[in-house]
């Protein structure tokens, strides 16, 4: 099939230039994209950490739960199939030697389900780790007619963030410090944010540009939290793991899988691991570099390099870019996103704070 990473020679020497200015500006840790998970965690002790796992039944999501349980956390899993979880906590406990899980249920596009868990969450939480996500191979809504991977993705975890705000403060005020992980995607380079027409009302749908448009959101999410919530101790950065092969993928249209194909054969990237893949959350979780530092973009367990919106994905893979980061957009974002969840939920306290 035709290629869609063809290189702009003019361009790329362009962005090339304004990066190599940047990159001595940027938040650098000792670890890379081939370390693990484990390895990140190699000598931390977390013992007191009380921890939030979204999506952790499989994939990434069982790694990240696994290594700061394994670290001593005090773990959560936050799931729709409980039973998916509790298996999960059940191998956890196993592989620990006896450290299981918390199992709760939440369901990210049920407003319900959000309020039900963050009402049930008692005393501090030192570490949210957004990372549950959903692909859709067609237009999917939910009940409020929202498209369900930017429901899913971005505002079932806004909401739930904001409902947790006053124990991620507790915990700060605890530990020196809270912290929230938003897993973004390399993807977030395909689309910013369509005020316009968040939900494809209008235009015509392609899942890969609603994905994209959740995982811009994701990143956005981390800088306007930071700004809000630094004062409180609070800090969020948005994480790309990098392609790994996870069940987020078994929603795949024919179209999808080969958009991967032509991305992988690009050079776009390659493959890690599952427990490779977790690193770069678990580095944002308890990395020294981001104790106090938020409003990034992390890849392969770096601060990644900004690029302009209409750098090409081929030539910056690991990058991240401007649209992604844009303190003005990320504020629009949130009041939009607490409009959204107020129009829902009156009453139900969702505060633009």
């Amino acid at each position: 099939m035709e290629s869609t990473y063809e290189v702009d020679d003019e361009l790329y020497k362009f962005s090339l230039v304004r990066i190599v200015g940047l990159m001595d500006r940027l938040i650098s840790t000792p670890f890379t994209a081939s370390s693990t998970a484990a390895e990140v965690l190699q000598d931390v002790d977390l013992t007191g950490v009380r921890a939030i796992v979204t999506g952790a039944s499989s994939g990434l999501g069982v790694e990240t739960a696994r290594a700061l349980t394994a670290a001593g956390a005090e773990v959560t899993i936050a799931v729709r199939n409980t039973t998916a979880g509790d298996a999960v906590a059940e191998t956890i406990e196993r592989s620990t030697g006896g450290i299981r899980p918390r199992v709760a249920r939440l369901d990210l596009a049920d407003l319900t389900s959000v309020t039900r868990f963050a009402d049930a969450w008692s005393g501090p939480l030192h570490l949210l780790i957004n990372n549950a996500g959903v692909v859709t191979g067609g237009l999917e809504r939910t009940r409020e007619g929202w498209e369900l991977q930017f429901a899913t993705n971005h505002l079932g975890h806004f909401a739930l963030a904001t409902r947790l705000h006053d124990a991620l403060a507790l915990g700060a005020s605890d530990r020196d410090g809270a912290r929230i992980v938003s897993v973004s995607s390399t993807a977030h380079m395909r689309s910013g944010i369509d005020f316009d027409d968040l939900h494809f009302e209008r235009r015509g749908y392609d899942p890969q540009i609603a994905y994209a448009q959740s995982k811009t959101a994701n990143s956005l999410f981390a800088v306007e939290a930071t700004r809000r919530w630094a004062s409180d101790g609070i800090v969020a950065n948005a994480v790309n793991p990098g392609g790994i092969a996870t069940g987020l993928q078994r929603n795949f249209t024919r179209e999808q899988k080969e958009s991967l194909e032509a991305a992988e054969a690009a050079g776009v990237f390659t493959y890690k691991t599952v427990e490779q893949g977790a690193a770069t959350s678990i580095v944002a979780a308890v990395a020294p570099e981001f104790a106090h530092s938020g409003g990034h973009y992390l890849d392969d367990a770096q601060e990644a390099y900004t690029v302009p919106d209409d750098a090409d994905l081929a030539q910056h893979p690991h990058g991240v870019k401007e649209w992604a980061l844009d303190p003005t957009t990320a504020k629009c974002l949130w009041t939009v996103s607490t409009d959204l969840l107020s129009g829902r939920a009156a009453g139900l306290a969702f505060e633009n704070r």
